[in-house]
């Protein structure tokens, strides 16, 4: 079995007007994330980690903003479109994990749903995904509520020889 390991990162601006669009599940908050699709952090951090597991580039490459048919892109649209590359290269997710730093609103309640439509949407159990939310005490850019981040690593296997 051959296992390789990606990490994925992405942040957005946080704005008014925006709806807040986490791992694909929909929060309440005055403000949402500000980018060319939905701008889910976690999903594009996800599809980053999942793409560079398989040496894939980035999702601008594949997905870029220039295109107007990625305006307001469902994100998980795009992480069902990095796992079904990484397949046909003859990987599976063996498992993901993910951090979410924001200072508001506070994603914990919300966690056991967001695991559970990316899941889904990679086609593994609830159990093949981690997500955890952090604040940064009040500093930088996640910290004074200006922006969201989020980190992925995932790991994916092969099981039959190249």
């Amino acid at each position: 079995m051959s296992v390789r390991v990606g990490h994925g990162f992405d942040a957005h601006r946080l704005v008014e007007g925006r709806p807040f669009v986490l791992g694909g599940v929909r929060i309440e908050h005055d403000r949402g994330p500000l980018g060319h699709s939905d701008a889910d952090v976690l999903a594009h951090a996800l599809c980053d980690a999942i793409l560079g597991a398989c040496a894939l580039g980035d999702l601008g490459a594949h997905f870029p903003d220039s295109e107007a048919k990625w305006k307001d892109a469902d994100s998980l649209r795009l992480l069902a479109a990095c796992i079904a590359m990484a397949r046909e290269r003859g990987y599976e997710l063996g498992n993901a994990d993910c951090t979410v730093v924001v200072q508001a609103p506070k994603i914990g309640p919300h966690v056991a749903a967001i695991r559970a439509r990316l899941a889904a949407t990679l086609g593994v159990p609830d159990d093949a995904v981690s997500v955890k939310a952090k604040s940064s005490e009040g500093m930088g850019y996640t910290g004074d509520g200006s922006g969201i981040a989020a980190y992925a690593v995932a790991t994916l296997e092969r099981r039959s020889p190249r």
